[in-house]
């Protein structure tokens, strides 16, 4: 809403009431609070006499017994354990903000409407209290700032950091229900969302982070929204603001003459209640006061609602609450802010410790000293000073680093610096490269390492003078004194054996056995390599790629072939003996492409019809990787069995292998993918292949891994400065100590999680350094060093660690601890471990960071309100709890793609978008908005986009207009679309081009091809499409959001307990 807009003669929302004597504020278990004298009033969440409750008109509410669920909610399919439904719970104020920010018009209007009614939905309120004065409104009015200061008796505790998000439990007993053991069937804690603005600066240190706080009345009833406005002094917020609008917040209704009638949606009760109405009681940041019981006209009170500050009553059934899911935080909502406030100006790196823009906002970089984004990205960018400080928040400090990040083009690729003979500068003790942070003293003779303290002597040729600053004069004309990310040429003693290594080679090995030609699917790769041996990765504007290629076809013996140049035909070698494997030929095996053209083209001619006749079922797979390796490294040596092993020498002779799997039963991926895993390769998985649908998925995954541009035989060094140490380490590499990660290969799109921990205290003032140094040969066959750098803050405050977290990394950090932890840990305990610290997290600041609140609120950081939704979504994915579809070998080809994934791929894995369709104008080039990803999003006359990174959805609801099913699939009704449909036709109108195209950006995004599947609803081929509606129960028994958040406050209640 905006704030502009004239505001009507009622009272603002949400402002708190000054204590009045006989209102008695119990605390949550039964203490009386200190506040007030005691009142007449019902207990908390206890039935005030006389209120009745009755579902709303057009509220669908389930009787408190183990039926099935109303038709509205999203329902679990036969056999799938049950949560309980949650009613729609009222909805209070969180505190106030440093800034008012206008809604921009283009975000999603959830639970935000105007004041004015907008649809009829009759919903009778009894007066609370006499309604104010016009005298009052006008004064109230009149003592709103527009502008957005804050008004100065709001406590300062709160200040600039928006709202607690505290959500509090309707009742106090927490049974156990289904698998998270959470609040019983049909109840729920009703949420409030305060405001959070983005990016407010906080007055003082230790402040409270911004937090998004929620809480619990124990009413259920219509509600309408809130008003967003200016506050007066020591006024709690109405409504929603900018970087939350979708989560409604309202206190209690105001009171209206009897028998007068509002409409409105089937929202929140309209918390309008005069500055003169007894009850209230002032309400500081993230505290609120009691909810309260029933409310009018909503028939029978509820019998057994807990009554917390007063004698329990014999226990009754409660009746269904649904807690709302607009009143919860939005990770959709979260991403359009950011992309709102962050969007359009540059990130400029030059400030330490700054969080950088979400992964999902296009945004572009300017390096000034620190590491891009693209290739650094932190868990927290201000970590805690101590060990003890850091184990008592239980924030992983983590970094997730990719070397090779490519960048978009508007920015530059790392400067390439050549000190000659010489080679790079480094510290004479950590050996550290020459970076910004590094200090130059007695007038830049010698300098101080930012990382050890070690004082070094600059070399003569290195010298230069320091200005009035002490900075080197030619600071800025040095990219390793400047910048955060930047390339030296290695001298030849960073080579193996001290020899410059050869131009790399690719080796393609062609599976021939029975299936592979039956399928068509050699005869459709051999087609493919003639044209793309013609885009080889290349360096910069060289013309052509220096890279070799060899050809090896197998079943159970492997052929090599002969491509020389001087050769009319290629020549066959056939090794027999696979348990003794050596390369028959040295000469004319891996050759030029240029130059051997002619040859190569009637070698992949002759494969298909050579092997067409066979009856070979059988094949070999270590031989076929040791048969490569033995020829990139031209010695013979004896095969040994075990992959690992194999994987070990392929690291150690520079060797990275990419699989390409075309199973049509269990082939036993965990272990056929440990050598691609070790080496820095990637697995490809295409189940059930057939030609007609899966060449083009097949063909474009084939050329992306030809293509991109890959650094062989790499070394990488994390260093740190002193106090932090890198202990752990997560991706697709080998380490054969406890510092250096080896890869045979490493792509733009893989990337190397680090975990750091404490081993001294860190200094505020001096912050902590980390710096990535890649050693690596280029695809032109030259030797490179590539340094990444970034500094980041240290802080004594548990606040300042929490507003500087990153919910997004913090995920991507969890998903690969947990998938590797279920190698050698049951499942359940893994899980348990992940619920347990993210518990410990929000409790610890709940504890120690956010304002004293009722026991009943969960109240999240502002920067971790996504916490619980994301870490939910990693619970319920398919390696952590599998449902009775998905295979041993989906799980482990899930398990190790997951493990390279950077931040952005994670993100979109675990939280899938899902674009409407048909709700944009169709001549907008922009992406559509997205929703929610949960089934109560779905219209069923709207067609809709879901995309995880690997998949490709396009649902079609079954009321569709005629003329959109006719522009998109070229038939005329809706029940004439073929499900399972894969590729869209292609017609001349707006819609389908707007629609392929789409698709085509959303694939561009990707690091694999995105096979469409066209689902129709109510078809079979649904259930697949809900798995990933992941804000839903899902049917191998994963929890839904709001159950899950119910699950959390629990958790985090008995740890604060």
């Amino acid at each position: 809403m905006n704030v502009n807009q004239s505001a009507p003669p009622v009272p603002p929302f949400g402002q708190p009431q000054p204590v009045y004597p006989g209102y008695h504020q119990s605390s949550y278990g039964g203490q009386p609070g200190s506040t007030a004298p005691p009142t007449s009033y019902g207990a908390y969440n206890g039935p005030v006499p006389g209120y009745q409750q009755t579902p709303p008109p057009g509220v669908s509410r389930a009787p408190p017994s183990s039926e099935a669920p109303p038709a509205s909610t999203a329902q679990a399919p036969c056999g799938q354990a049950a949560y309980g439904q949650f009613g729609q719970g009222d909805v209070q104020n969180g505190p106030s903000s440093t800034v008012q920010m206008q809604r921009f018009p283009g975000s999603q209007p959830f639970g935000s409407v105007p004041l004015a009614p907008v649809v009829s939905q009759p919903a009778v309120l009894q007066p609370f209290g006499p309604p104010p004065t016009s005298a009052q409104v006008t004064a109230q009015l009149a003592g709103m700032q527009i502008s957005g200061a804050v008004a100065p008796a709001l406590p300062p505790v709160g200040l600039g950091y928006g709202p607690p998000t505290s959500l509090a439990s309707a009742s106090g007993s927490f049974p156990n229900s289904g698998l998270y053991g959470s609040y019983p069937q049909g109840q729920a804690p009703p949420l409030s969302q305060g405001q959070g603005h983005f990016g407010a600066q906080p007055p003082q240190r230790s402040a409270p982070p911004q937090a998004s706080s929620f809480t619990s009345p124990a009413s259920g009833g219509p509600r309408m929204p809130s008003m967003t406005g200016p506050l007066l002094p020591g006024q709690g917020f109405g409504g929603p603001s900018v970087s939350q609008p979708n989560h409604v917040s309202s206190p209690p209704p105001q009171a209206l003459p009897p028998g007068s009638q509002m409409t409105g949606p089937p929202g929140p009760p309209p918390p309008m209640h005069s500055s003169q109405q007894p009850g209230y009681q002032l309400q500081q940041n993230g505290s609120f006061g009691p909810a309260r019981g029933p409310q009018p006209n909503y028939g029978s009170p509820y019998p057994g609602a807990s009554t917390f500050g007063s004698q329990p009553g014999p226990p009754q059934p409660l009746p269904p609450k649904r807690l709302d899911p607009d009143a919860i935080p939005s990770p959709i909502q979260v991403i359009e802010d950011d992309r709102n406030n962050r969007g359009s100006e540059p990130f400029v790196t030059g400030v330490r410790g700054q969080v950088p823009p979400l992964v999902t906002t296009n945004f572009l970089v300017k390096d000034q000293g620190n590491a891009s984004p693209r290739y650094i990205r932190c868990t927290s960018y201000n970590i805690p000073c101590t060990s003890d400080m850091a184990k008592q928040a239980q924030v992983p400090l983590a970094a997730v680093i990719k070397p090779l990040a490519r960048l978009p083009p508007e920015e530059a690729s790392p400067y390439v610096v050549d000190h000659g003979e010489s080679g790079p500068l480094r510290c004479n003790r950590c050996k550290a490269y020459m970076c910004p942070f590094m200090q130059f003293i007695e007038g830049g003779r010698r300098f101080q390492c930012c990382f050890c303290s070690c004082i070094n002597d600059v070399p003569p040729q290195y010298f230069q003078h320091l200005d009035h600053t002490g900075k080197r004069v030619d600071a800025y004309d040095r990219p390793e004194l400047s910048l955060g990310s930047y390339e030296f040429l290695a001298t030849v003693d960073y080579c193996k054996n001290n020899k410059f290594p050869s131009p790399p080679a690719f080796i393609f090995m062609i599976d021939v056995s029975y299936n592979a030609i039956r399928s068509g699917l050699v005869r459709l790769l051999c087609e493919e390599l003639k044209s793309l041996l013609d885009f080889l990765p290349r360096e910069g504007g060289a013309e052509e790629s220096a890279i070799r290629v060899g050809f090896v076809t197998y079943n159970k013996v492997l052929h090599f072939y002969n491509v020389k140049s001087s050769l009319a035909q290629p020549q066959m070698m056939v090794v027999s003996d696979v348990a003794d494997m050596f390369v028959p030929l040295l000469d004319g095996f891996l050759v030029n492409v240029s130059e051997s053209r002619a040859v190569i083209t009637s070698l992949l001619d002759q494969i298909p019809e050579m092997f067409a006749d066979t009856r070979e079922t059988e094949t070999v797979f270590a031989p076929v990787i040791q048969a490569g390796m033995e020829a990139l490294k031209t010695l013979f040596q004896p095969q040994t069995g075990a992959y690992q092993t194999l994987a070990k020498e392929c690291v150690a002779q520079g060797c990275c292998v990419d699989l390409f799997l075309f199973p049509n039963q269990y082939v036993d991926v965990a272990t056929l993918s440990v050598v691609p895993q070790l080496t820095g390769g990637s697995v490809y998985k295409y189940a059930c292949f057939q030609v007609e649908n899966d060449q083009e998925r097949f063909l474009s995954d084939l050329r992306r891994d030809v293509q991109k541009v890959v650094g062989f035989d790499a070394v990488m060094r994390v260093r740190t400065s002193t106090g932090i140490r890198a202990v752990d380490f997560f991706g697709a590499f080998y380490m054969s100590n406890t510092t250096d990660v080896e890869l045979a290969g490493l792509d733009g799109d893989k990337t190397v999680t680090v975990e750091f921990k404490h081993d001294d205290r860190l200094n505020e003032e001096s912050g902590a350094l980390l710096q990535c140094a890649l050693l690596y040969t280029s695809c032109a066959g030259q030797r490179r060093l590539r340094i990444h750098n970034l500094a980041l803050n240290c802080c004594t405050q548990l606040a300042d660690l929490y507003r500087n977290c990153e919910t997004d990394t913090l995920i991507n950090y969890m998903a690969k601890f947990a998938y590797r932890g279920v190698l050698n840990s049951p499942v359940k305990t893994v899980r348990d471990t992940l619920i347990t610290q993210c518990a410990q997290i929000l409790a610890c600041y709940r504890k120690n960071c956010a304002s004293p609140s009722s026991a009943g609120q969960l109240i999240l950081p502002e920067c971790m309100k996504l916490l619980p939704v994301y870490l939910n979504c990693v619970l319920k994915s398919d390696v952590l709890q599998p449902g009775a579809e998905v295979t041993t070998d989906d799980r482990a080809y899930v398990r190790q793609l997951v493990t390279s994934m950077d931040v952005a791929e994670t993100n979109v894995f675990f939280y899938p978008r899902l674009l409407p369709l048909t709700k944009s104008p169709i001549e907008s080039a922009t992406e559509p908005p997205a929703v929610r990803a949960s089934e109560e999003r779905l219209s069923n006359g709207d067609i809709y986009l879901l995309e995880n990174g690997l998949n490709l959805f396009l649902w079609v609801g079954a009321s569709v207009q005629q003329g959109v099913v006719q522009s998109l699939f070229s038939v005329s009704s809706f029940s004439q679309i073929t499900s399972g449909l894969s590729v869209l036709p292609v017609l001349d109108n707006p819609l389908s081009k707007k629609v392929r195209g789409l698709i085509d950006s959303l694939r561009a995004q990707r690091s694999r091809y995105m096979k469409l599947i066209v689902v129709k609803q109510e078809d079979k081929l649904e259930m697949l499409f809900k798995h990933f509606l992941v804000e839903d129960k899902s049917l191998s028994g994963g929890a839904s959001y709001v159950d899950f958040l119910c699950h959390m406050h629990k958790e985090i209640r008995q740890l604060l307990s």
